[in-house]
């Protein structure tokens, strides 16, 4: 007797409610969006001054294999089962509802604070042009628009996103160029050509050690996350199974080559020894170029970077919340969608959160909302463990069930070496946290906040979920 085919769709069955109103081009800039943020803008000085030049450089190449390898097992779940919780519901579905709840709170917790910390950078620079308003009102004004955003539609969203990303991308494109051409020669200005030679630091490949490489990677590690908000933006996606294989292949290498490039042209301009100073290593160079307000151009740049990021991570928590209290993991109240099929009071609920931590920022940051920021430093790694994990498990439940790759319509090459890689790597990044001083914090403050939200779970909802599972079979 032969074994029937999988059904991929009661493998993991879609939520309904939510609209496929997403098109591919949106998909894209969410994820480019998400990722790239306003660490690429301030803070690569910092990576520079640490790695040296050409340290700097391998360590964004290993980032961006290490997310090429974590978005190849996103992409082969995503394909065969585009819900909208994306690895939130892989995980309960394929480890554990412990984990799934774990996963999804904890993915919440950080992204919601990030927004808090986006309004900040956002309300900061416009704090400068306009000293009249508050920070906090502009943090307001900001949050209110975001949320008149996410709440309008998935269209205006994925829209508003789209221009949103495609300011920074352009900002980036017109670095690499620019920058290339005072490097090179072909710059009009009466500059002289540097070429590569402040890659040559008179101390070797890595002046200040392979150690140091290796401890600026984690920072690295972190400016890539984000590209995995594609596999929850996947529920709202035109066509998925075609677009969204497609889409991770498009921004892994672009987002790869946008990092990479910068970090080139940064390190043949910037010595590194001087790189650490400056506030806005684009800005500098912008300006050696010339360019008139080249200061403001990036503040600009850097204020719709940090709305963009911020843009992003409402829609996730949203989407995230609903997934969640259709599995019995969230409060019911938060998978009540709008007429125009929203969750709305996700959108509400992470608004509230994001609020409450800039209250801290304001009023504790040396204690609370250092303590809440670090916390959130780990989940990054955290979540792409828990995605090459869930593909090693969907795999196996799917050759258990008799499934034949054939109906995969995207398969993780190399399988298992990828997944399995991705998870190594994650986990040696984890632990190297504990070798770096200043990360440690991450690790002391991010473990109890992961126990804590696994504890309430078996706690509290364990026998609930188990209960109504063995009630459905």
């Amino acid at each position: 007797m032969s074994i029937p085919t999988v059904n991929l769709k009661e493998l993991c069955p879609e939520k309904v409610g939510l609209k496929r109103d997403m098109k591919s081009r949106h998909l894209m800039m969410i994820s480019i969006g998400g990722t790239i943020g306003t660490g690429l803008f301030l803070g690569s000085g910092q990576t520079l001054s640490q790695a040296g030049p050409l340290g700097a450089v391998l360590a964004y190449l290993t980032g961006g294999f290490i997310m090429y390898m974590v978005l190849l097992c996103l992409g082969e779940l995503t394909a065969a089962m585009p819900v909208s919780g994306s690895f939130q519901s892989y995980a309960s579905r394929f480890i554990s509802p412990g984990a799934g709840f774990t996963t999804g709170w904890l993915y919440w917790i950080n992204w919601a604070i990030c927004i808090a910390a986006d309004f900040t950078a956002a309300g900061i620079i416009m704090n400068n042009w306009f000293p009249q308003l508050a920070i906090w009102m502009w943090c307001g004004i900001f949050a209110v628009m975001l949320a008149l955003l996410n709440i309008i539609s998935v269209k205006a969203y994925g829209e508003a996103e789209f221009w949103f990303a495609g300011i920074k991308v352009t900002a980036i494109l017109a670095f690499i160029v620019a920058g290339a051409g005072l490097l090179f020669g072909f710059s009009s200005h009466s500059l002289p050509i540097v070429g590569l030679s402040n890659f040559n630091t008179g101390s070797g490949l890595f002046p200040n050690g392979f150690e140091a490489v290796f401890l600026t990677m984690i920072a690295v590690v972190y400016s890539f996350q984000g590209a995995e908000l594609v596999g929850i933006a996947a529920g709202e996606c035109e066509d998925p199974s075609k677009n969204v294989p497609r889409v991770i292949k498009g921004i892994t290498f672009r987002i790869i080559i946008f990092y990479v490039l910068a970090m080139v042209v940064l390190a043949g301009i910037i010595p590194w020894q001087e790189a650490s100073v400056l506030e806005s290593p684009f800005a500098h160079v912008f300006g050696m170029l010339g360019f008139p307000l080249a200061k403001d151009i990036m503040s600009f740049v850097v204020m719709t970077s940090a709305l963009s990021a911020g843009n992003s991570a409402l829609y996730a928590c949203s989407r995230l919340l609903w997934s969640m209290s259709k599995e019995g993991l969230a409060p019911n109240f938060l998978g009540k969608l709008n007429s125009r099929g929203v969750p709305i009071n996700g959108v509400y609920l992470t608004l509230v959160l994001a609020c409450m931590s800039l209250l801290t920022s304001e009023y504790a940051a040396d204690t609370v909302y250092l303590w809440l920021m670090s916390s959130t430093g780990l989940t990054g790694c955290l979540i792409w463990v828990i995605i090459a994990w869930c593909q090693i498990n969907f795999r196996r439940e799917f050759a258990r069930l008799g499934g034949k790759l054939e109906q995969l319509k995207f398969r993780t090459p190399f399988y298992p070496l990828v997944p399995v890689l991705a998870l190594v790597l994650n986990i040696g990044v984890i632990f190297s946290l504990y070798f770096d001083e200043s990360q440690r914090i991450v690790l002391y403050t991010g473990i109890p906040v992961l126990l804590a939200i696994y504890l309430y779970y078996v706690i509290f909802l364990d026998k609930k979920i188990t209960g109504s599972k063995a009630q459905s079979l």
